[in-house]
């Protein structure tokens, strides 16, 4: 399995097997995949009957299981901070608070929630989508970026950084908690965040 091209098709039409592990939320496919990369195996195939890696894949319906879907090979996030590793599959959010101070979002996913997140953002390009919100974005500044957001339109932005990377370590003024997919992991200075090329195989 190889890592998309521009212009290359990706996935491809299949009715879903009826032994596959069917998954609802973004932490329920992370928490599959955790245990499987902790085994050290090959590619993953899971089901995505919910969260925003399922909907950047067009799917995210719990009634197409069993029935057809798109399969495609998919990246994940390897993500290692204070010491420990975990996996994302959709995004990491490093974060105090939304409304002041740094913000920084590393997307596999297009989506996070209701928001348009990183538009550019591709699961199987081979790299991490990161914004990095400006500590001294002031909350009015924050409320307008956050409206536009909901439609894809938030950038470019002065006081907002966007680079895609195969891999990056970010390292913040002062601690902040990680969240990811959605779960809260640990506080940390830094995060290396490095993406592994078609490590799960999902149907959505």
């Amino acid at each position: 399995v190889m890592t998309i091209r521009r212009g290359e098709a990706w996935g491809e039409q299949v009715t879903a097997p009826p032994d596959l592990v069917i998954t609802h939320t973004d932490g329920e496919a992370r928490a599959a995949v955790v245990h499987h990369l902790a085994s050290d195996r090959g590619p993953l195939a899971i089901g995505l009957a919910g969260g925003d890696l399922a909907r950047t894949m067009g799917g995210g319906a719990p009634g197409r299981f069993p029935g057809d879907v798109v399969r495609a090979p998919v990246d994940v996030l390897r993500v290692d901070a204070g010491g420990e590793r975990t996996w994302a599959v959709a995004h990491v959010v490093a974060r105090r608070r939304w409304w002041r101070g740094e913000l920084c979002l590393a997307m596999n996913a297009q989506y996070h929630g209701d928001f348009d997140v990183a538009p550019r953002s591709h699961p199987n390009d081979g790299r991490v989508d990161v914004l990095h919100v400006d500590a001294a974005m002031s909350l009015r500044t924050r409320l307008a970026a956050r409206a536009r957001a909901r439609r894809g339109i938030h950038l470019p932005h002065p006081q907002i950084s966007s680079r895609q990377t195969p891999g990056t370590t970010v390292v913040f003024a002062r601690p902040l908690t990680l969240w990811v997919d959605g779960e809260r992991w640990i506080d940390a200075a830094e995060v290396t965040i490095t993406v592994e090329p078609d490590a799960l195989i999902a149907h959505a």
